[in-house]
């Protein structure tokens, strides 16, 4: 059983919901990342999503694309994102770790090479945001044979035909775009989202996890009794692009201070 499943197990075991959350690699410089990603742990994290910095993320709104460009002058890349994930795992063993990024490295490296790569670091799923589904078997091949999950993206835009084949492809969870736009985005629906997820649960197994639009404890909760878990990203990002000229540590513990405040709420 991959550190996904058996995450997921143990919260509905606790009755508990899955918080997820997302960072940018070498954000807002290199050295910030591997601490924030520890403290992030501690705080109650129970998957990081660690983006991979790209140059033209187009799903992404200001707040995440401004952390990408920090990350981008520090030269970070999909080869050095494997190495942090290697380095985390050298302290943590247990923690799901997903890698969030854009199709063009990876089909660059290859889909047999990002697949050893990612099982060789410790990497536990990839999500490739671009990647549509019609174009997704070659790499579910590659990552199923190294035991890596192939998480996909449904969207309120999805039908339940296009959603079938997407929930056939995909592993470890379904990441569900809570709204229309980009990453960071507002004015969430939630009778729009409940009335989604129903449709969509129908269709798999995997857990459900929800994100876009998250940005404290209170909508977390909200959202949370509908789906498996919730995915925080672009206040997490904010926070540490603010920081860009403070410790390593003290960008940590903001962050993680964030991320403590939302555990409590789903935990309520």
């Amino acid at each position: 059983m991959s550190r996904i499943a058996k995450r997921f197990k143990l919260l509905r075991e606790q009755g508990r919901k899955a918080l997820v959350t997302y960072i940018v690699n070498g954000d807002p410089y290199p050295e910030a990342t591997l601490p924030t990603m520890h403290e992030l742990v501690r705080q109650g994290a129970d998957i990081i999503e660690l983006g991979v910095p790209f140059s033209d993320p187009m799903a992404e709104g200001p707040v995440i694309q401004r952390g990408h460009e920090r990350a981008l002058e520090h030269k970070i890349s999909l080869r050095g994102t494997l190495e942090l994930v290697k380095a985390f795992r050298e302290t943590d063993k247990d923690t799901p770790v997903v890698l969030m990024g854009y199709a063009n490295p990876i089909e660059r490296m290859g889909y047999e090479t990002i697949a050893r790569m990612t099982s060789e670091a410790g990497v536990d799923g990839l999500l490739t945001v671009d990647l549509p589904p019609e174009e997704a078997v070659p790499l579910k091949r590659e990552l199923q044979a190294v035991d890596v999950d192939n998480i996909l993206l449904l969207a309120p835009t999805t039908s339940v035909e296009r959603a079938r084949r997407v929930a056939g492809l995909a592993s470890g969870f379904i990441y569900y775009v809570s709204l229309k736009g980009v990453t960071g985005a507002g004015h969430l629906d939630v009778d729009a989202v409940k009335t989604k997820l129903e449709e969509f649960g129908q269709l798999t197994d995997l857990p459900l996890c929800i994100g876009f639009g998250i940005k404290g404890p209170d909508t977390a909760k909200k959202l949370s009794v509908l789906a498996d878990g919730v995915v925080v990203g672009s206040v997490l990002v904010d926070k540490m692009g603010s920081l860009h000229d403070q410790s390593a540590e003290q960008i940590a513990g903001a962050v993680g201070a964030i991320v403590g405040d939302i555990r409590r709420g789903l935990d309520e």
